[in-house]
């Protein structure tokens, strides 16, 4: 696989309202674009054991979960017509309430925005490895589980 072509798709810390703005801006110019769909991963204030999580801490091993994201798109994009892709994770510590994974796919149809969508943050929970620390209020913490 070709270095170059592996994207790194995570930020540092929370994906802002206006990253996700200037994002969705960016496609109007593509006119052959007909839908977008877009999944936006917060962080919940989850109450585990009487203890409420007030953030995530992310890490990665960066460089394998960057192929695995490579790896999801490429599949992906064999699978659906789809116009364009893109992901981004955040890394570092995301508080309740914030964006950590924004993923947007675009096609010249909605039915493929719908199904595409759907697979990529299914593939993308199963396959990534990333990591996450909840952290409650009182600064102790426990390994978040994917569901």
């Amino acid at each position: 696989m070709e270095k170059s072509k592996i994207k790194n798709v995570f930020v540092e810390g929370a994906i802002s309202p206006e990253f996700i703005a200037n994002s969705i801006a960016k496609h109007q110019s593509k006119t052959t674009i007909g839908a977008h769909d877009i999944f936006l991963g917060q962080v919940r204030a989850d109450l585990i054991d009487g203890q409420e999580v007030a953030a995530i801490e992310y890490t990665a091993y960066k460089e394998m979960a960057n192929i695995k994201f490579h790896e999801i798109r490429e599949a992906t994009f064999a699978k659906y017509n789809l116009s364009c892709m893109h992901i981004y994770h955040s890394l570092g510590r995301v508080n309740a309430g914030e964006i950590c994974l924004f993923v947007f796919v675009s096609s010249p149809h909605r039915k493929e925005v719908f199904e595409a969508l759907h697979h990529v943050v299914e593939e993308i929970k199963n396959q990534v490895p990333i990591f996450g620390k909840e952290v409650f209020k009182d600064d102790s913490y426990q390994w978040k589980v994917n569901k």
